[in-house]
């Protein structure tokens, strides 16, 4: 029997890792739909285990129903829901949970298969004890989240929302960056520094900008200002500063303002990035991941102006961020192929032509 550390790659590990990404990925955009048609807080307790268990007869549909009649977003904004519309917003919010409750038996088993078996890689092991354990707590973030809008607001914590969100995207990156790492093995060389400081810095203004996303998400800010390049024909909105530090995390102008600014940022730097690339002899894909990159940028900016013009329909903000979480997997991507890369194929200099 292999022990641990004889092997260092496993396709069969980095395969699983992948799936339970790909997971990651549909449960983004449930979570999506889920906050777009306001079902959310439809279900106004945490039960990690019987929870998983809906309602089974008119009975418990009724208590169901008057918990969440308990809380303002009913008073406030659904009143007079039938109990028929009720269960349409209440499934959407059971199946986000009971996807995630998937989501943690599809790691949780094999990852203990693969240990019993030593097929783990050993350098891998506490980086997915260590993802199994941010997929706990995202189950912990999710009832914070939840629980801020089930006595005072009628809606989520923005500050809350993008925390879920923005952890979820965390763990979808870092599955991502370990099942390459199990497919592929080890490998010792480095690519020059600053390749790799430009890759990571543009992977970490994409993850900000996710972050910025859920803001705008959870403050609603996209259903107030639709118009653009302008804001409501203004360059810079009214901002209610009264909030003080607040601003930054629930005003409607100021959260898009800092979402549009930080995609035009992203838009040059992306591009920026991918022309360099191509004016250098980069090998082993690094070009090619530069221009996918830059190119899932502008997809994704474009995207983001017609969902805002457009007030935020359900399928196109649900693509949206379903795009956003492509984007984050383009960068985490690149910045591990950067980082494989041999310092020999940096060399040579930029290109002598132009094509």
């Amino acid at each position: 029997m292999k022990r641990f550390g004889n092997q260092d790659q496993s396709r069969a590990v980095a395969l699983w890792l992948f799936f339970s990404a790909a997971m990651v990925f549909a449960m983004v955009v449930i979570g999506g739909v889920t906050r777009l048609t306001g079902s959310g807080l439809s279900i106004t307790e945490w039960k990690p285990i019987m929870g998983a268990i809906p309602p089974l007869n008119a009975a418990e549909w009724a208590q169901a129903f008057d918990k969440y009649k308990a809380i303002p977003q009913y008073a406030q904004v659904n009143a007079g829901m039938s109990l028929g519309e009720f269960q349409g917003i209440f499934w959407w919010e059971w199946l986000h949970r009971l996807f995630g409750r998937l989501i943690g038996v599809v790691f949780a088993v094999p990852f203990v298969i693969f240990l019993v078996m030593r097929r783990m890689p050993q350098r891998l092991i506490g980086r997915c004890l260590i993802l199994l354990a941010l997929g706990g707590l995202q189950g912990l973030i999710g009832w914070w989240m939840v629980s801020s809008g089930l006595s005072e607001r009628v809606d989520v914590a923005p500050e809350r929302l993008a925390t879920h969100l923005g952890l979820a995207f965390l763990i979808f990156a870092g599955l991502i960056w370990t099942g390459l790492e199990a497919w592929s093995g080890s490998d010792h060389s480095r690519s020059p520094r600053g390749w790799t400081w430009g890759a990571g810095l543009l992977l970490g203004a994409i993850f900000v900008q996710c972050l910025l996303g859920g803001l705008v998400a959870g403050a609603k800010a996209g259903f107030v200002f639709t118009d653009w390049p302008m804001m409501n024909g203004a360059v810079f909105p009214p901002v209610e500063w009264s909030m003080g530090g607040l601003a930054f995390l629930h005003d409607h102008g100021l959260v898009q303002f800092n979402h549009r600014l930080g995609a035009y940022l992203l838009l040059a730097g992306g591009t920026a990035y991918a022309i360099h690339a191509w004016r250098w002899r980069l090998a082993e894909g690094l070009g090619l991941s530069a221009f996918v990159l830059a190119g899932a940028l502008w997809l994704q900016a474009g995207l983001g102006v017609v969902t805002l013009m457009h007030a935020v329909p359900i399928t196109l903000g649900a693509l949206h961020q379903a795009v956003a979480a492509l984007v984050l997997g383009a960068a985490t991507i690149n910045l591990w192929l950067v980082r494989r890369s041999r310092p020999r194929l940096f060399m040579s200099g930029p290109r002598s032509t132009v094509l």
